[in-house]
């Protein structure tokens, strides 16, 4: 089977996957002005119910992983989350001729990660056959903060916003960082015994509250899909190509580092992913002079839409072609 015809029939199998048809029922109800809106309350508990979830599963994978089968992993993830927001401020300042600031807040969403996107291709890659490893929520937790810590050092070193103490702190503190952390420290003091305590609240029900979570963001997404219009060619262009290269990118990382065709798949999703809870937070304190129409309109209303439809099984299948 060539790589377009995979790609075709593994795009066509996601389309249908219920974490997919979620997210287009809450970009249907903005369309069609229904009033399906969560309370923010809930919005918070089913964030707060994943990243912990995704931190918890990590430790515990952790702990039954060798530090020789760790450390290939990290170390490439740890090169993706520097080269990754250098690359994207690069092309973003220089080729598509944004500010110095919005380039670095654009840099900050991409190299970090989005969670929701990791957990859908995790999905998708154990549905497919080929489940990713273990151990890479913890991957989640290594490339989660430098990308936004790098980006913002960029644009501190070139502008005087004077925020980039303030931002460090929200990127090291804010709720994403704090659970995702937090859970995986849980997940390897508590071990098997925790698992055995709490594993089915956080596994077994995972995917339903993800499901709901997507009904969500489908919502806020559909709300701003309208500014893709004033957006402009050039955020359209890297918001839809950027996250194709970096995901060939992470996958081929993944492939050397040594993991599996799931997990080179899911790295390569990360990598293709745009942050948007902890890098919105940490950039509208340390750059507020940059314009969140950009970042927000590029990382959730394109490029998720893109990596959760058709971008995930692209890396997998690029994942399968690499492996061979």
């Amino acid at each position: 089977m060539g790589l377009g015809v995979g790609i075709a029939d593994l795009a066509q199998t996601n389309l249908t996957a219920p974490a997919v048809l979620a997210f287009v029922l809450g970009v249907i109800a903005v369309r069609i002005r229904s009033d399906l809106r969560f309370p923010p309350a809930v919005t918070t508990l089913l964030s707060t119910y994943l990243l912990l979830a995704i931190g918890l599963k990590g430790g515990w994978a952790i702990t039954k992983t060798s530090a020789g089968d760790l450390a290939a992993p990290v170390l490439g993830t740890l090169v993706l989350a520097a080269v990754v927001p250098v690359g994207s401020y690069l092309v973003l300042r220089f080729a598509a001729r944004f500010s110095v600031v919005n380039a670095a807040a654009l840099a900050a969403h991409y190299g970090s990660v989005s969670a929701v996107t990791f957990t859908a291709a995790v999905s998708f890659v154990a549905a497919a056959g080929m489940a990713a490893e273990g151990f890479m929520p913890a991957l989640v937790a290594v490339m989660e903060i430098p990308g936004i810590l790098i980006a913002l050092a960029i644009a501190n070193r070139h502008t005087s916003t004077g925020g980039f103490g303030e931002g460090l702190r929200e990127a090291l503190t804010g709720k994403s960082v704090v659970l995702l952390v937090g859970g995986l420290l849980m997940g390897v003091i508590s071990g098997e015994a925790g698992e055995t305590q709490i594993g089915p609240l956080f596994i077994v029900l995972f995917p339903g509250v993800l499901v709901l979570f997507l009904i969500d963001l489908g919502v806020l997404a559909g709300e701003n899909m309208s500014a893709i219009r004033q957006a402009g060619a050039r955020l359209v262009t890297f918001a839809l190509l950027a996250p194709l290269v970096l995901g060939t990118l992470g996958a081929a990382v993944g492939t050397l580092a040594g993991l599996s065709v799931g997990g080179a798949a899911v790295l390569g999703a990360m990598t293709a992913s745009a942050s948007y809870i902890a890098a919105p937070a940490a950039v509208r304190i340390a750059l507020p002079g940059a314009d969140p129409g950009l970042y927000v309109t590029a990382s959730l209303a394109l490029t998720f839409p893109l990596n959760l439809t058709i971008g995930i099984p692209i890396y997998l299948e690029v994942a399968k072609w690499l492996g061979t």
